[in-house]
């Protein structure tokens, strides 16, 4: 298991430096495998509107009320030829869809198959027009669109700071929300993530003139260099998000470093171990002296009996997230390095604004959208995790919440009142909820094809926002030198040498990082949790599942084993008897091995589920309504069919804009496409 997960993580890493959703790798094990019975299948109409470009993901899609969409060019090989070598956002001018609920506005387009196919956007109809493009000059002037700075200026790139980054910053355009300042909803502002660390969101004014849309870049900001986004920490990796029924965008934070145990392993098994050797996960070392490098360190240290550190890829650009808060910059050369100074990022700690990790991983609502500066607002209390996007429903206070990686989850949370009715939002009240698959030991066996998923939700705990966030600021003063001086000999002031650093990993490993939520209060919350009555834990303890989400839901037996839950999405004003859409980009790993709750055939393509919402926006059910590709499948097969499936987008008639991130398995071609689904309940809805 090790060796195959570490090959699953390693080709990942790749992927993870441009900033993508980072898709699995298809293990060599899938090739040999039996073919999953209905993969692919589609329940309804599935056509392919769109190709992007060579190496680009299909993210952040938007739909105008006139029924143009939109979506970004996120990472994009630089071999393309012209604008295509750029990420950007751009929209298909001259095209709308008709919102009839059915696929008969547009021609399928075909694959593409030619080089000039392949280093483009293609759409069915319309022309892809570019809006505005990575770093390109906004604000006057004074700054480079998606590209975040330090607060006396510098801006946050390789060529001013050493050390890694989440991707080269402004390579990553990822969600979209359009919020309309006029009531013809043709002038407005175009609100953007861009997936880096430092995270970032732009807000573009955007206006349509002669039936086309403009972008006044000289008037864009880039949020993350805002003064309301310093107080609140910034972000990091905002990946997708939603548009609020209030009207705001919701910014998600893919924050994969959040992992604080790898893949299958709870923190039960490493205190039953007395050692977290083999089974500790990414966070443990976040405020370690460069602890992008600790999966390195760890192969060095444990040699064939190393392992993968599930999200220690995420940890690139933390550092720069110090640099971002302020930190001295104590082991950098000083920049400009263009000016000829050598880089260097040492392990001399960073003893000053240093990141609190639990202060990354949520959804970010950007209050007054249209103020000259907007006013972000964490919700803390819908708990932390590597978030791609909420969905919230027409009650302002059911929200469903998917969490991206390797063994992670699909929550829920259940406000006490509508969220916008709190004057103040750190006031919103509510319960954060795991899932349970209740059906696992009769389905065992089953294809995903032919197997609905029935579901319990268990209430992890309560809480308002401003008590999660009094929690988190109980960590906000831990540093780079707080690991070295709690972990290992080391005395602050004395060199940090290889042994040093080496001392403090593995007492980590072993006994748990102590600047943290340690690994015994997780278990004693866990063994004083209830279901029935889930506060009843001691006062100090109320803080783990709100902190350590993920460790705490396995820790009571959720079924968090989900891989890539990679979209959620509802038509707007969802009522009783709609659907929400959920995305598993694959189905493998711990969906489709011999332990835990569902033990289905694996489809390494992915599977689209749909819930029906009761008239308490419940779900009980999932059933599956599109299902991907076998890894073995051939071109005349996989060509065709949606392929690990990214971001949702819920059309006003139903229909449902499905993205890929794809491995192409046995494409005869390497682009992501998006496809749009409709079936007979799409037009239903519009009767």
């Amino acid at each position: 298991m090790v060796d195959l997960n570490r090959r699953t993580l390693m080709a990942s890493s790749a992927a993870a430096a441009l900033g993508a959703s980072v898709s699995g790798v298809a293990s060599a094990e899938a090739a040999d495998d039996e073919q999953t019975a209905g993969a692919p299948t589609v329940r309804g109409d599935l056509k392919r509107f769109s190709s992007t470009a060579l190496g680009a993901e299909v993210t952040g899609p938007y739909v105008f009320d006139d029924g143009e969409l939109l979506y970004s060019l996120q990472h994009p090989s630089r071999d393309n030829p012209g604008e295509y070598g750029r990420a950007g956002i751009g929209y298909f001018s001259g095209f709308q869809f008709d919102f009839s609920g059915t696929n008969d506005d547009f021609e399928e387009l075909s694959t593409p198959s030619t080089e000039d196919e392949r280093g483009r956007v293609r759409g069915a109809d319309g022309e892809y027009t570019l809006l505005a493009r990575e770093q390109d000059r906004i604000d006057g002037g004074s700054e480079r669109l998606g590209v975040a700075q330090t607060p006396d200026g510098w801006d946050l790139t390789t060529e001013n700071f050493a050390g890694t980054q989440y991707g080269d910053a402004g390579y990553n355009p990822d969600c979209n929300q359009f919020v309309a300042t006029d009531g013809a909803r043709t002038e407005g502002y175009l609100f953007t993530n861009w997936e880096n660390s430092p995270g970032n969101v732009s807000r573009i004014p955007l206006h349509k003139d002669d039936g086309e849309w403009h972008a006044d870049l000289d008037d864009a900001i880039n949020l993350a260099n805002t003064e309301p986004f310093r107080e609140i920490g910034g972000t990091r990796i905002n990946c997708y998000g939603d548009k609020s029924p209030w009207d705001t965008m919701l910014s998600s934070e893919e924050n994969y470093a959040h992992t604080r145990v790898s893949l299958t392993a709870t923190v039960g098994d490493i205190v039953e171990a007395d050692s977290g050797r083999g089974l500790v996960g990414a966070c443990q070392f976040w405020n370690r002296p460069n602890p992008s490098e600790i999966q390195a360190a760890i192969d060095e240290y444990y040699g064939e009996e190393s392992w993968s550190v599930q999200g220690y890829w995420a940890m690139t650009g933390v550092e720069l997230l110090a640099y971002y808060l302020g930190a001295d910059r104590v082991d950098q050369a000083a920049p400009p390095y263009a000016d000829g100074a050598e880089q260097a990022n040492t392990t001399e700690p960073i003893g000053d604004s240093y990141p609190n990790p639990y202060r990354y991983g949520y959804h970010v609502d950007i209050r007054e959208p249209a103020a000259e500066t907007p006013q972000p607002v964490k919700y803390y209390v819908m708990g932390r995790a590597a978030w791609e996007a909420p969905d919230v429903q027409t009650d302002e206070r059911t929200v469903y919440e998917c969490s991206d990686g390797d063994s992670k989850g699909v929550y829920k949370f259940v406000a006490e009142d509508p969220i916008p009715s709190y004057d103040d939002p750190m006031d919103v009240e509510g319960t954060l909820y795991a899932p349970k698959i209740t059906n696992g030991d009769a389905v065992a066996g089953d294809s995903p094809a032919e197997t609905d998923l029935e579901i319990e939700w268990w209430p992890l705990g309560s809480a308002t926002n401003a008590a999660v966030e009094s929690w988190i600021a109980a960590y906000d003063d831990v540093t780079q030198v707080d690991y070295l001086a709690t972990h290992s000999s080391w005395t602050e002031g004395e060199e940090v040498t290889a042994e040093i650093l080496e001392e403090a990993d593995r007492e980590v490993v072993a006994n748990g990082n102590r600047n943290y939520v340690t690994n015994e209060e997780i278990v004693r919350w866990a063994d004083q949790w209830s279901p029935n009555d889930p506060d009843s834990v001691d006062d100090d303890l109320r803080k783990v599942p709100f902190l350590e989400t993920r460790a705490a839901a396995k820790e009571i037996g959720a079924s968090i084993e989900f891989n890539k839950a990679e979209g959620v999405d509802s038509v707007a004003g969802a009522t009783s008897g709609d659907y929400v859409y959920f995305a598993l980009s694959e189905f493998n790993d711990d969906l489709a091995d011999d332990t835990g709750d569902l033990r289905l055939d694996r489809v390494d393509g992915g599977v689209v589920y749909r819930g029906t919402l009761d008239s308490n926006y419940d779900i009980t059910t999932l059933e599956p309504v599109i299902v991907g590709p076998d890894a073995t499948d051939p071109a005349d097969v996989a060509d065709d069919a949606l392929i690990n499936v990214d971001n949702l987008y819920v059309m006003e008639d139903g229909r449902v804009l499905c993205c890929e991130d794809a491995d192409q398995l046995g494409r005869s071609y390497s682009n992501d496409c998006l496809y749009v689904f409709a079936d007979e309940d799409t037009v239903r809805r519009l009767d």
